[in-house]
């Protein structure tokens, strides 16, 4: 089943956002479940016919050897089918994870780490230099010791 939208039909690099994938995983998980589907009727219709029109000639055994042999591929087909439509969700999963989620953590650990370098390479004990003027910033002076709250060491050391 290949299914087409305005672009034309799939292609690889329409695979690149993470709900184009969610969308390719979803029509396979649709596609793959009408299979198992259809594959269990047959099988279901296989086996109907075969308990109601049981081969002349055979023994119990032989018959349901027969049977199960008939029918035995159709039940391991509708396994593989059922499995392959759980892994559909792994698809879409994996495929967000590992090309969006690992990659945009890995870039916010990277930035992190960068801005923290660039906090710890600008704290130094020299006194910092303003861009334009070069001159150094001034030191705040130390709270008075006659008991002087903090907003008021803040009003006084404001320019007016």
């Amino acid at each position: 089943m290949m299914s087409t939208n305005s672009t034309g039909p799939w292609s690889g690099d329409m695979l690149d956002r993470p709900e184009m994938v969610e969308a390719f995983s979803g029509q396979l998980r649709v596609a793959l479940a009408e299979y198992v589907d259809y594959v269990a009727r047959i099988r279901r219709d296989a086996e109907a016919m075969w308990k109601a029109n049981p081969p002349e000639g055979f023994g119990t055994f032989e018959a349901w050897w027969r049977h199960h042999k008939v029918t035995g591929p159709f039940a391991k087909l509708q396994e593989h089918l059922e499995a392959a439509v759980k892994l559909t969700f792994d698809l879409s999963a994996q495929y967000r994870r590992q090309r969006h989620e690992l990659p945009a953590a890995r870039q916010a650990a990277a930035e992190a780490r960068q801005e923290a370098a660039a906090l710890s390479r600008g704290s130094s004990s020299a006194p910092r230099r303003v861009s334009g003027g070069g001159q150094p910033y001034p030191r705040p002076r130390p709270a008075d010791q006659d008991g002087d709250s903090f907003l008021d060491v803040v009003r006084r050391d404001r320019p007016a």
